[in-house]
């Protein structure tokens, strides 16, 4: 993604995370952790299993709460109001319009048991909408813009390959129009051509609607494809941040180099 595609400098940004921290006993998940986010921008948060990358992101999402810090959001009227200041129900309505979230498993983000269509249907149904022509109309579009055929409506997730859940799991995350989606290891467990698929229609979501993201994952050419920027978590603090052909070409701490050079050994 090219770097004109993220922040407008004038705007403020969409989120801000400030001194965030979470233990688990003598554990630190995370630690003084902080950045912004800007509208359009894709955020992605790399380092190896234990870093603190997934607890970073269920923090910041609101799925787990902090020990410590904030996170301010900037609302569709313009109001900037900090996510774990909310009551519960507040939070569930973000949840339902403004933000989506991306498991890495799509059984998490999935109903199995009813079909393709009513999955998608039901984050419409949720926001408000009862004509059920209009509902399933709206199912069979993000069934075509996820690439799943039109004929699998009626036809459950469970008679699905992993990259048609994944698919169906983004359409059901992106169809109320979020503003901000957050993905936990999108491709993961897939095979490498399934992986490439679904990284090419993610990108073009994102750039298509215009969203802002959060993208955790391992693998850094995932990161490179998909993000703007780049976090670099090592024991659950942040160790280098910056643009991500930046960080990945010419990577200044010690630990990001290591990272990368594992990368590029045969």
């Amino acid at each position: 993604m090219s770097e004109g595609q993220a922040m407008i400098d004038d705007d403020p940004p969409l989120l801000s995370v400030e001194g965030l921290g979470k233990r688990y006993g003598r554990h630190v998940g995370c630690t003084d952790v902080g950045f912004d986010l800007w509208p359009g921008e894709v955020l992605g948060i790399v380092g190896e299993s234990g870093s603190g990358k997934t607890t970073l992101l269920n923090c910041t999402a609101g799925r787990l709460a902090p020990d410590s810090g904030r996170v301010l959001y900037r609302d569709r009227l313009g109001e900037t109001r900090d996510l774990h200041g909310m009551s519960e129900p507040e939070r569930r309505m973000l949840m339902r319009t403004d933000w989506a979230f991306v498991h890495q498993e799509p059984r998490e983000g999935l109903r199995m048991g009813v079909s393709a269509g009513a999955n998608v249907g039901e984050p419409l149904m949720a926001m408000g909408a009862r004509h059920y022509g209009e509902i399933r109309q709206a199912a069979g579009d993000w069934l075509g813009r996820t690439e799943i055929d039109l004929g699998r409506i009626d036809d459950t997730p469970m008679t699905f390959s992993g990259g048609m859940r994944q698919r169906l799991q983004i359409a059901r995350a992106l169809v109320a129009e979020p503003r901000l989606v957050f993905m936990d290891e999108p491709t993961g467990g897939l095979d490498v051509s399934v992986q490439a698929r679904l990284l090419d229609l993610l990108r073009g979501l994102v750039t298509e609607l215009g969203l802002a993201a959060i993208v955790v994952t391992h693998d850094l050419a995932v990161a490179r494809l998909l993000s703007h920027r780049l976090i670099v978590m090592r024991q659950g603090r942040v160790v280098e941040t910056g643009l991500t052909d930046q960080v990945l070409d010419d990577p200044q701490e010690p630990y990001t180099q290591l990272l990368v050079a594992s990368v590029l050994q045969p």
